[in-house]
């Protein structure tokens, strides 16, 4: 499904812009379901992963909604994925960020779990979806291109402006995928509104899941999941589970 110009996207530039891949209908599901879950979650909202001052997070969302199920198995994503990772890949985890308004939210410039292309080559790689409209305001993330090339991290806690950095805006329901080794970040919204993304990022089949998914999924979501979605996943994948029992999972900044 990707076309010759996306590829080229991908592997020189580091991200691709999809405007439109998520469609209304499915757009107003995730969104619906997503504000529920922050009312139900409350205060532990996101603490099965991370939380965060200045934004609100939700994580472990394939156990959270029949919706999500679809969202990991998006053709156009997973042949991304393929390109970027070389056909052996899994969920690593599925969040939900929210930079608060008038929030001092901004990340730091960053490889998603600290990741460098190794021997084998690029083995991370995220898509944000647009729950709202990335503007200039309101926190959306830049990006620095080529960067996943140059197999070293950025310097810790940078917040400068660099040389070609790319700010990536982008109407509600766009899926932004990216290499996640290019150095890239959030900026800080300066809106009285918030911010919503969600983050889909997989990893290569060799590597531990961010979150590791067979322990986090409840008996009746892995009862219910297609065979496909169960390879995604990698719920029946041995390597998997002793990847992620040995403690080997990823170190860094985390999304």
């Amino acid at each position: 499904m990707l076309s010759d110009s996306e590829k080229r996207q991908l592997d020189e530039c580091g991200y691709l812009v999809l405007p439109g891949l998520m469609g209304r209908e499915l757009l107003d599901e995730v969104r619906k379901r997503v504000e529920e879950l922050f009312v139900q979650e409350g205060v532990r909202a996101g603490s099965e992963f991370k939380q965060e001052p200045h934004a609100r997070r939700l994580a472990n969302l394939v156990d959270k909604g029949e919706v999500f199920e679809q969202v990991i198995l998006t053709p156009k994503v997973l042949d991304c994925m393929d390109h970027v990772l070389g056909g052996q890949w899994k969920l690593s985890s599925l969040n939900v960020r929210v930079a608060d308004p008038h929030g001092n939210c901004a990340q730091p410039w960053h490889a998603d779990s600290g990741a460098i292309a190794d021997e084998r080559g690029y083995w991370v790689c995220n898509s944000v979806w647009l729950l709202d409209d990335f503007t200039l305001e309101n926190g959306a993330t830049r990006m620095l291109p080529g960067s996943h090339r140059w197999r070293r991290r950025p310097p810790p806690e940078s917040y400068e402006s660099l040389p070609g950095e790319q700010l990536v805006l982008g109407k509600a329901g766009t899926v932004v995928v990216m290499n996640a080794h290019m150095w890239h970040g959030a900026t800080a919204n300066r809106t009285a509104e918030p911010r919503r993304a969600m983050h889909v990022y997989y990893t290569r089949a060799d590597k531990a899941q961010q979150q590791y998914q067979k322990r986090l999924l409840s008996n009746e979501v892995q009862r219910r999941l297609s065979p496909a979605a169960r390879r995604v996943l990698a719920l029946d994948d041995p390597a998997n589970d002793a990847l992620s029992v040995s403690g080997s999972g990823a170190s860094g900044f985390m999304k």
